[in-house]
C-alpha cells in the first residue's frame, strides 16, 4: 500500500511541476516534453535527497523554487577558497549555507 503512495506522490510532484501542461502541438514534442520533465523531477528529489536536510528535504518542488531561488546570494572565490556572500539578514540563509556545505562535501 505504501508503494501505491509512492507512486501518487510522484505523480502529485509532476502534475504540480510542469506535466499538468503540455505546450505543444505535436504528439511527439510533448512526449519528450514529459520524459523531459520526468527527468528533471528526478533530479530535483536527489538534490532534495543528498543536499537539503530538514524540511527542505521533503519540500514540494513549488516550496523549492519559492525558497532557495530568490535568495540574493553570490558564490564566489577569493584567495583559493570559496565564499558565499549572502545578504544580511536574510530568512533562508542558515538552509543555503548547510545545502553549500553538503554540496562541497560531496565534490
Amino acid at each position: 500500500m505504501r508503494a501505491q503512495a509512492h507512486v501518487e506522490d510522484y505523480i502529485r510532484r509532476l502534475k504540480d511541476s510542469a506535466a499538468s501542461r503540455f505546450p505543444f502541438t505535436s504528439i511527439d514534442a510533448n512526449r519528450a516534453w514529459l520524459a523531459t520533465m520526468c527527468f528533471v523531477d528526478a533530479l530535483v528529489r536527489w538534490f532534495q535527497l543528498l543536499c537539503l536536510s530538514g524540511e527542505l528535504a521533503l519540500a514540494e518542488p513549488k516550496r523549492l523554487r519559492w525558497t532557495l531561488s530568490p535568495t540574493p546570494a553570490r558564490a564566489i572565490r577569493h584567495a583559493h577558497q570559496h565564499v558565499i556572500r549572502i545578504l544580511d539578514g536574510w530568512p533562508t540563509t542558515g538552509d543555503l549555507l548547510d545545502t553549500y556545505q553538503r554540496i562541497a562535501a560531496l565534490t
